[in-house]
C-alpha cells in the first residue's frame, strides 16, 4: 500500500508507481461483480470484502475476503490492504467509516454516505439547499414520525398532505422494502407496529419517474449521462430507457445540472444516481444512490465509458471517461427469478437475437429475484423495448410474452416521458 493511502490523504494515482493501484469494494453483490469486469481492463487490482464465497463478485474476483461489514476489525483489516475503498452498498456503520477514513482512501466519503444510510437526515439536507429552489426542484414534503398520532397530524392536518402518505423505514430499505403506500390510518397503524424508524412523505401523483447518473472525481471533475426513464413494479426496478423518451433538452439538462450540482454540494466522489419524480416541469428528488446503479446498468452495452468504469476513475482520481451513448435508444430490462434457472434458457435468447446482451449475475434463483439484466440498443425505442422485454421474459419464465403480462406495467411504461408501451410483450410479466 501506497505511503499515501496509508495515511488516508488519497489514492494512489495511474502512474505514479510503478505497481497498480489496489481499489476495495465492500459488498460483493452485482454491482462489484460487473465493477470487477471494469477493473480488468483499466489493469486495476480489485478486491471485494464478501460475506460468502458465493456473493455474486466473490465467485470472479480473484482477491476476495470474507468478512462482515458490520465487524470494524473486518472492515478496517480490508481498508489496510488497499488504496482506495468504495462500496456496492450504503450500510457500512459511520463509526466503522469515520475509522477506516483514518486508514486510507474511502470514496464516497463517512458523511456524504451518512447522507444514503438515513433518509431523514437526507430529507434534512436536500430540503435547506437553496440549489434544488434554483434548478425547479424540490422535496416531497415530510416528516419525522414516531407514532400514528404523528402521521395522521402530516396527513389531515392543517395544510396536510392528504392520504395516501408513503412511510419509509429511516435506514435499511432497498427494492421496494422498507417503503410503504398507506391509504388510511389503519394501513398506517399496521406499518408503525413494526418498531422501525419512520418518515412520513407525500404521495406524489408523477408523469414520470427519472434518474440521473453522474460522476465526480476528487479533483473536482464531473461528467453526467443522459437522463433515463425507469419503470419500477412493485418497488423494484424493471425498466431503463436511455435516453428517456419525449423528454425535453431544456428539462433534461436542468436534471444533469442538478445532479451535478447536488454531487457537489454533497461531496460525492464516485459515482451518483438522483432518482427523480417529474410533474409537470417539476423535478422531485425522491432517492440518492453513492455507487453503481440499477438505472445505469445499460451504459455496459450503450455508452462510450460504463458505469462501473466511470466509477473506478473517479475514486482513483483519473479523468473521466465520455458518458455519451452509442446508440439512439438503450432499453434495460432486469431479469426476475421465476420458477426455475436461467441457464437452460439462454441458448434461445442468444439465437432469438444475437444482438441482445446478457448479463447474469450468479445469484441463486428465487422468484422476484433480480438475477441479471438484458440490454437491447438501436435506433427505434419501441422495437428496442420489444426485444429487451421479449429476452428477459424469457429467461425469467421460459416464455417471451407471459401470459400475465401486467396492464399495469404496460400503463406505467406508457407514462414514462412520453413512452407508450409496445407489442404484445412489453410490461412487466415476470414480476412478482
Amino acid at each position: 500500500m501506497s505511503a499515501a493511502a496509508s495515511a488516508g490523504d488519497g489514492a494512489r494515482a495511474a502512474g505514479d508507481a510503478d505497481q497498480p493501484p489496489v481499489v476495495g469494494m465492500v459488498g460483493a453483490g452485482q454491482l462489484a461483480r460487473m465493477t470487477a469486469q471494469a477493473a480488468i481492463g483499466l489493469g486495476v487490482e480489485f478486491r471485494v470484502l464478501a460475506g460468502s464465497a458465493g456473493d455474486s463478485a466473490a465467485q470472479v474476483c480473484a482477491r476476495t475476503k470474507i468478512g462482515d461489514y458490520l465487524s470494524a476489525r473486518d472492515v478496517l483489516a480490508f481498508g489496510a490492504e488497499c488504496d482506495v475503498v468504495t462500496f456496492d452498498h450504503e450500510h457500512v456503520p459511520g463509526e466503522h467509516l469515520a475509522a477506516l477514513e483514518r486508514v486510507t482512501a474511502v470514496r464516497p466519503g463517512g458523511p456524504a454516505l451518512a447522507l444514503t444510510q438515513d433518509k431523514g437526515v437526507m430529507r434534512d439536507r436536500l430540503s435547506a439547499l437553496g440549489l434544488l429552489a434554483d434548478l425547479g426542484a424540490r422535496c416531497p414534503r415530510y416528516r419525522r414520525v414516531t407514532s400514528l398520532d404523528d402521521i395522521v397530524a402530516f396527513s389531515d392536518g392543517a395544510g396536510g398532505a392528504g392520504w395516501p402518505v408513503v412511510l419509509k423505514a429511516t435506514s435499511g430499505g432497498y427494492d421496494g422494502r422498507g417503503v410503504w403506500v398507506c391509504d388510511d390510518a389503519d394501513a398506517a397503524a399496521e406499518v408503525t407496529s413494526h418498531g422501525i424508524g419512520l418518515i412520513a412523505e407525500e404521495h406524489i401523483a408523477f408523469d414520470a419517474e427519472l434518474a440521473v447518473l453522474v460522476a465526480r472525481s476528487p479533483a473536482g471533475q464531473g461528467a453526467a449521462y443522459p437522463v433515463a426513464a425507469t419503470l419500477q413494479q412493485d418497488g423494484v426496478c424493471r425498466e431503463v430507457i436511455a435516453p428517456a423518451p419525449g423528454l425535453g433538452s431544456s428539462l433534461a439538462m436542468r436534471a444533469q445540472r442538478l445532479g451535478l450540482a447536488l454531487a457537489a454540494e454533497l461531496g460525492v466522489t464516485g459515482l451518483l444516481a438522483v432518482e427523480l419524480f417529474l410533474l409537470r416541469d417539476e423535478l422531485i428528488v425522491n432517492e440518492l444512490a453513492m455507487r453503481p446503479h440499477n438505472s445505469g446498468h445499460w451504459t455496459l452495452d450503450a455508452a462510450r465509458t460504463s458505469q462501473f468504469e466511470q466509477h473506478l476513475r473517479a475514486v482513483l482520481d483519473l479523468p473521466l471517461g465520455s458518458p455519451e451513448p452509442t446508440a439512439t435508444a438503450a432499453v434495460m430490462v432486469n431479469v426476475l427469478g421465476g420458477d426455475a434457472g436461467v441457464h437452460g434458457r439462454l441458448a434461445h435468447v442468444l439465437a432469438a437475437d444475437p444482438g441482445v446482451k446478457v448479463h447474469l449475475y450468479g445469484k441463486e434463483v428465487r422468484p422476484g429475484r433480480k438475477v441479471g439484466h438484458v440490454t437491447a440498443a438501436g435506433r427505434d425505442v419501441e422495437q428496442a423495448r420489444e426485444r429487451a422485454w421479449r429476452a428477459a421474459n424469457y429467461l425469467s419464465v421460459g416464455r417471451e410474452c407471459p401470459d400475465e403480462v401486467g396492464a399495469g406495467a404496460q400503463a406505467g411504461a406508457g407514462a414514462q416521458a412520453g413512452s407508450g408501451a409496445t407489442g404484445s410483450c412489453a410490461g412487466g410479466g415476470s414480476s412478482r
